[in-house]
């Protein structure tokens, strides 16, 4: 079997890109020892539903010969589903590439080590980027990926798009910054050095986990957001069949709606991970968040 893919993949001359070394640069290994034979605008597999919809922008239709199968799920996608659906999505094994054949495959740090062992000992150059942990380092991604696609210009553009949806989302002059608190399935909350802290400091809100003495990812109770309520909740939750019910129900819990002055605010579930066209759409909803607090 390790013959044959080394045959699928040496003939279809495939470079295999991998999204993050560090938290910020797209970095390599195995470097082909003549970079002019990588071509100007390579066949790409994407494995990972945050480079998915990046590239999905970036790269020609043609181009994008498949996405992963989380970008064909409602629930996991961060992109729109009828455009994800003009992609053949994939699994992310390593036969699948070998059947598709592109010349670049762009996969998260969460790629199993076997597989990530099998392509890179097959020689073939790996580059992995990070999750964005915040708005620099998706403007940074987007014009990385973009470049890898050949089409740099349109990772500006995308950048230019962030960078409006910023202006957009900006609090009026002299806004207090509001408590929130980022709530996710199973009592979970978002750290400060995320993307999500970074555009709601960005949309007027300061994260609330750090009165709380919480970090990325602890558990908070039902129990203490009812004892010390903060003004906003963010609720990121998955309904069944998707998520464990216990862990959504207590998103959703009677209780929170008797807090007379929390409002109560769901988030788009690709806040908490995906940057690139993901971020003008959340900020989009942090800012209709605000709104809605300086209502009567």
């Amino acid at each position: 079997m390790v013959f044959l893919l080394a045959c699928a993949l040496a003939v279809s001359g495939a470079w295999v890109v991998m999204a993050g070394l560090d938290d910020t640069d797209i970095a390599s290994s195995n470097p082909p020892s003549d970079p002019a034979t990588m071509p100007k605008t390579p066949t790409i597999v994407s494995l990972n539903p945050c480079t998915d919809a990046i590239l999905a922008e970036v790269a020609d239709p043609g181009q994008l010969l498949a996405i992963s199968s989380y970008s064909h799920d409602p629930v996991a996608s961060s992109m729109d589903i009828a455009v994800a659906r003009r992609f053949r999505a994939v699994s992310g094994s390593v036969e699948e590439v070998a059947a598709i054949g592109p010349q670049v495959v762009v996969a998260s740090t969460f790629l199993d080590p076997a597989s990530f062992g099998a392509l890179n000992g097959l020689g073939y150059r790996v580059v992995r980027v990070p999750i964005a942990s915040d708005i620099a380092s998706t403007r940074k991604q987007v014009r990385e990926l973009a470049s890898l696609a050949g089409h740099p210009e349109r990772g500006e553009a995308l950048v230019a798009r962030i960078d409006e949806a910023l202006a957009r989302a900006a609090p009026p002059s002299g806004w207090k910054p509001v408590p929130a608190l980022v709530w996710q399935s199973g009592g979970l909350v978002a750290g400060n050095a995320t993307l999500i802290a970074d555009m709601m400091r960005r949309a007027g809100f300061e994260n609330a986990v750090s009165t709380r003495g919480l970090g990325q990812a602890d558990y908070l109770p039902l129990e203490s957001v009812l004892a010390d309520p903060p003004r906003i909740i963010f609720s990121i939750g998955n309904p069944k069949p998707h998520g464990q019910d216990d862990e959504y129900r207590m998103l959703r819990h009677p209780s929170l709606k008797k807090l007379a002055r929390t409002t109560y605010f769901k988030l788009d579930h690709a806040a908490l991970w995906c940057g690139g066209p993901t971020v003008p759409r959340v900020l989009g909803e942090l800012a209709a968040a605000r709104h809605e607090l300086r209502r009567p």
